[in-house]
């Protein structure tokens, strides 16, 4: 990919204000600099810049403004320091201003490591997030307790005793058994508040809609986070919310090619392309009959 032809690209797709096309152009661009191990020209972190994904600013390169830029969107997200992207930092700004929001936004935008500025920012008393899963539970529990165990004791079980600040991460289900020993919530979060829908999730969505309405009761704040929703209908649970759609804001770029429309039927020549693709490294996966690529670079949440 020649760097000053794609950068035109970028900047041509900026201007008609097609910013999706300039972000999947520059992450391509960015994938094959990182690959090459080429530094990036100052034209390349300029593209970074206009198109707000900040943290892939690479400083050894960079201009005077773009590390300003880079340490102005920097924040403290719980024993370390982070770069936001635009929209990132535009969310955590509305919570430290007190909004009640709800974030729709594709899944490797960052929308929980927003959580863990917020908490080392504004050291809440009380932080409460319900999460679908156990399995989603662990892995919070493991990301907060790394960065916060010091002075918050991390719930998740329901015997575990409330200490002076507290964050508590439940499934909807055991989260109604602290109810009574909670009297303020600064902040309840809710991860994939879609499932309280009957359409999406029949079987939990009645205790999930009880557990939101039981805790907004209590919470000074609220944040809510979805990875695919348009538009919010008028329901209790998120009335007098601020709905933010960032689904176009990707930071990852797929290139799915469907390698197997070119195999014959043959079973030799199926294995032979089987082991040819396989042993071309890990940046490419095996999924069903076909091949799934990714141009990609990831934020360091």
């Amino acid at each position: 990919m020649e760097i000053f032809e794609t950068c035109h690209e970028i900047n041509t797709q900026l201007s008609a204000r097609n910013e999706v096309a300039a972000r999947n152009l520059l992450i391509q661009l960015l994938a094959e600099l990182d690959q090459s191990k080429t530094t990036y020209p100052q034209l390349v972190n300029h593209m970074i810049r206009a198109t707000g994904l900040f943290p892939y600013l690479q400083l050894a390169s960079a201009s005077w403004d773009q590390k300003y830029v880079h340490s102005a969107f920097e924040v403290d997200v719980g024993r370390r320091s982070a770069t936001l992207h635009r929209e990132q930092s535009s969310v955590l700004a509305r919570l430290m201003d007190g909004r009640s929001i709800a974030v729709s936004a594709p899944t490797s935008f960052g929308k929980s490591f927003i959580i863990d500025a917020f908490i080392a920012a504004k050291h809440p008393d009380t932080v409460v997030i319900i999460v679908p899963t156990i399995a989603l539970m662990d892995e919070t529990r493991r990301r907060l307790f790394k960065k916060f165990s010091g002075p918050y004791t991390i719930i998740t079980a329901p015997d575990t005793k409330l200490g002076s600040k507290n964050i508590l991460i439940f499934p909807q289900e055991r989260a109604f058994g602290y109810l009574a020993f909670l009297g303020k919530i600064d902040l309840l979060v809710v991860d994939e508040f879609y499932k309280a829908s009957q359409k999406h999730d029949p079987g939990r969505a009645p205790s999930l809609i009880k557990a939101i309405i039981k805790l907004s009761k209590k919470a000074t704040q609220r944040y809510y986070l979805a990875p695919n929703i348009k538009k919010l209908g008028d329901n209790a649970f998120t009335r007098d919310m601020e709905f933010i759609e960032l689904l176009d804001f990707n930071t990852v770029y797929l290139d799915i090619q469907e390698t197997y429309k070119s195999i014959g039927l043959d079973p030799a020549e199926k294995g032979a392309k089987l082991i040819e693709l396989i042993s071309e490294g890990t940046r490419k996966s095996l999924i069903y009959a076909g091949t799934y690529t990714k141009s990609e670079k990831f934020l360091n949440f």
